[in-house]
């Protein structure tokens, strides 16, 4: 039964990162220091993404705010 259950976990994992330290979960003891480096490397991992999404938004609200302001109109004198 268990092993029905990890394996059902296992095929819903869609994103190769995820699949990638599923598998290597599933390769090592559940006992093993490199599992413990392991998890401590997935939450290093999602950080740096989250920084980068963080980065991302907070670039594209001051698109937003930048495109709300009244822009110079160059006209042309004779």
């Amino acid at each position: 039964m268990a092993k029905a259950k990890d394996k059902d976990k296992n095929e819903r994992v869609s994103c190769p990162v995820g699949r990638f330290f599923s598998d290597l979960e599933k390769a090592t003891g559940n006992k093993s220091k490199f599992l413990e480096h392991l998890s401590r490397s997935k939450l290093e991992f999602l950080k740096a993404v989250k920084y980068l999404v963080d980065d991302k938004i907070e670039d594209l609200e001051k698109r937003g705010s930048a495109k709300g302001k009244k822009r110079a109109t160059k006209i042309r004198v004779e």
